[in-house]
């Protein structure tokens, strides 16, 4: 999936011409310099997996060389492979104690390369993912059993394993985010990066730069090569949060490097190839923001391959209680306070609130009442909301608009306990519900059911 690139530093041009021609073989970048000052400029100017590295080198040499890759402020530094026509212990040893991954020595042969090229993906990939799931406080999960989350859950296990460009839809603070880490959490992807870009948070004149990186000089304030998040994210993928502030020009950036995968940064004459997946989110409606305007019609449709709706807080009041309880649980144990407990009166008081802060305010109430309040059962006085944003709703159905979304809601429901009851299996769910397969199948389609088997 992703492309590995390889960096050559040797200072003969027959064996840098050799190298790279059997390492373009097997598939790879290769690019190459002569010295160890041009490594350290091109290390730090963009990101390789591996440096094959000459020991004697004009200028620096090999080992000192290595010594600064060590110290360059990158994320991730590549493998480093030792290649010396005049190897000993000593030197390999030198070379193993300054972070080299191996030691081969000249004359080179084709498999011999080709084995330690391996190696050191294998050693690096390994060691990225142990990064990354350190880094991981939780595996990001969907919270709810309301028929709209559970609608969720099924289309992310559709759609995650799939390379879909993915829009999301939703108000301020319902989880956007989340949805996107589970989706890049549940793909082949999963062992890559995962590069976040807020486009409202970024000034308009900065956006390109984190985007698709910089060269030293191409605008005042660069002094010093940048990598973007679109190449940051290669092989894995970039999540685009609120896509609706990006500005127009920007958009049409954006717009040629989903089509080619491919971008040049700011001030760089070559472009750069990868392989990304876009998700992208956005609490505008960008369909009303294309009749302004302000948005690219072309980008949207590239954007909006697939869907996603999550639902506000007030939709879903079933599930209410559930991430109540959720918060509690993991705010008392990130404070190492006692569990907490919340009254029925505090429960109605909840799902009586219209909540415009979604689930991001209802987090951060749980855990202002894990700070504030020492008692362990949490009554309704002890609930800092504001009374005139309470919506109560007599019966359950009054939070509907239309008839016809009581009944899309009742048979989503129904068709869900179904399912359920038959282990996802669609035939055996048409038998239970007195209806063809096919029939079926056209009725979940249009409820936004996933099926399973």
């Amino acid at each position: 999936m992703k492309t590995h690139r390889i960096l050559v530093v040797d200072d003969e041009p027959g064996i840098r011409q050799s190298l790279c021609g059997v390492l373009e073989d097997d598939g790879y970048v290769c690019s190459a310099v002569e010295s160890g000052e041009e490594c350290l400029t091109e290390v730090a100017r963009q990101p390789y997996d591996i440096v094959l590295l000459d020991v004697w080198l004009p200028g620096i040499d090999g080992l000192e060389t290595l010594a600064r890759i060590q110290e360059i402020p990158i994320p991730d530094r590549p493998e480093v492979v030792i290649i010396s026509g005049h190897g000993t212990i000593e030197t390999a040893v030198k070379a193993t104690k300054l972070g080299a991954f191996d030691f081969i020595e000249k004359p080179l042969t084709i498999e011999k390369v080709t084995v330690v090229v391996k190696n050191a993906l294998e050693q690096r990939r390994l060691q990225l993912e142990v990064r990354r799931l350190k880094e991981t406080d939780h595996v990001p999960r969907i919270i709810g059993e309301s028929v709209s989350m559970k609608a969720l859950r099924q289309q992310l296990d559709l759609m995650a394993g799939t390379n879909g460009r993915v829009l999301i839809y939703g108000e301020s603070g319902t989880g956007k985010e989340l949805v996107a880490h589970a989706l890049h959490a549940m793909s082949p992807r999963a062992n890559e990066a995962f590069v976040d870009v807020n486009c409202a948070a970024i000034p308009e004149e900065l956006i390109e730069s984190e985007l698709f990186g910089h060269r030293k000089g191409s605008f005042t304030g660069a002094q010093e090569d940048k990598v973007g998040k679109l190449q940051k994210a290669d092989g894995g993928t970039l999540f685009l949060d609120e896509v609706g502030d990006m500005s127009l020009k920007t958009q049409a950036k954006v717009l040629r490097a989903l089509e080619e995968q491919r971008f040049e940064p700011v001030g760089a004459a070559e472009s750069i190839q990868v392989d990304v997946r876009v998700v992208a989110a956005t609490n505008k409606n960008l369909e009303d923001e294309i009749e302004r305007g302000n948005f690219r019609e072309d980008l949207f449709y590239r954007l909006n391959v697939i869907p996603f709706y999550v639902p506000p807080l007030r939709e879903r009041i079933e599930d209410i209680a559930l991430l109540a309880d959720h918060f509690l649980k993991e705010f008392t144990t990130e404070y190492g306070r006692k569990p907490k407990e919340l009254t029925p009166e505090a429960y109605r008081v909840l799902e009586e609130y219209t909540w415009p802060g979604n689930v991001r305010e209802l987090r951060n109430l749980m855990e202002r009442i894990v700070i504030m309040n020492p008692q362990i059962r949490v009554d309704a006085r002890h609930i800092p909301l504001n009374p005139s944003r309470r919506a109560v709703f007599e019966r359950p159905l009054d939070r509907f608009g239309s008839l016809q979304e009581v009944r899309e809601a009742a048979e989503r429901e129904y068709i869900l306990k179904k399912l359920e009851e038959a282990k996802g299996n669609v035939s055996r769910t048409a038998e239970l519900l007195g209806l063809e397969r096919s029939n079926l199948y056209r009725k979940m389609k249009s409820l936004g059911i996933a099926p399973k088997d």
